[in-house]
């Protein structure tokens, strides 16, 4: 590793047996590269409202798998940081993390994510399951708390294809808290400051048995609603071009939506509000 001088090679924790965990790894013989770890100095007090916050993402299950969405505003304080943050990432070919909260630690914490399944992988010549890739983020989390407790949370999302669940159930959605505690949602969840709008959207709005354009419409929708209460959320930019980002996880595995089908369906969710402002009437039970 970078700063070790073993004359050009590599050195001896290399050739080590050990954990297959890179995280562990970094722990045991380079703990300052894990920026999650650090907290700041006594004395020296966080100010969350000078660093860029990202908000809101939601996830849920539909007939064919899970979807992850999230809007792309970034606030510091009362100010815009950026406009066109990406929140929703994928962790390898049947997961993806979206995130909430601080957003250089949690770039940060998706990066180390990857490499970690990657790692993992390799090492051990097969992919972990959906349960040990929650539980092993729920643990990367928690290294983190010292952080958190000074005001600088992540708090991410994570959803997965599980290919041994039950048909039907398939998509599953994990929320963490900030001490690193794992929680398995059954239909949908949201996260960040425009949870609880996105949230009761989706009491309305959701169906288990939705296709994929279904899917996407219902988590505009609630998309919108967020932007619609919370002032850190940000909606659709129509001048800038700027649309929500929303990915879906099905057998086929990960898929972003392109810019053009996000664009259309974010345009057909502007002009349902032209004619019902607070959103459209839940759907009439079977």
């Amino acid at each position: 590793m970078a700063g070790n001088d073993h004359g050009g090679r590599l050195g001896e924790e290399f050739f080590t047996p050990g954990t297959s965990s890179f995280t562990d790894f970094l722990a045991a013989h380079r703990p300052e590269l894990l920026g999650t770890r650090r907290i700041l100095p006594d004395g020296v007090r966080a100010a969350p409202d000078r660093v860029p916050h990202g908000t809101t993402v939601l996830a849920l299950a539909f007939r064919d798998g899970v979807l992850l969405a999230g809007d792309r505003r970034a606030t510091m304080g009362n100010l815009i940081a950026q406009r066109d943050l990406e929140k929703v990432h994928p962790a390898d070919d049947h997961t993806a993390v979206a995130f909430a909260g601080t957003v250089g630690l949690a770039l940060d914490l998706v990066k180390l994510y990857q490499v970690e399944l990657a790692h993992f992988e390799k090492i051990e010549g097969t992919a972990m399951t959906l349960g040990a890739k929650a539980r092993r983020l729920a643990g990367m989390i928690r290294q983190n708390l010292g952080q958190a407790m000074q005001g600088l949370a992540v708090v991410p999302l994570l959803t997965g294809y599980d290919p041994s669940a039950p048909e039907g159930r398939r998509g599953r959605i994990f929320s963490f808290d900030l001490a690193g505690g794992l929680y398995e949602k059954r239909d949908f969840h949201a996260e960040g400051s425009g949870s609880p709008y996105a949230r009761g959207a989706l009491k309305k709005l959701y169906r288990r048995d939705m296709d994929r354009r279904e899917a996407v419409l219902a988590a505009l929708q609630a998309l919108y609603d967020a932007a619609d209460d919370d002032s850190a959320t940000g909606g659709p930019d129509l001048n800038r071009r700027i649309f929500p980002v929303v990915s879906v996880i099905t057998e086929d595995g990960f898929e972003r939506l392109s810019e053009p089908e996000t664009e259309e369906l974010s345009r057909e969710t502007i002009a349902q509000r032209h004619t019902r402002p607070d959103g459209p009437n839940a759907a009439p039970a079977p």
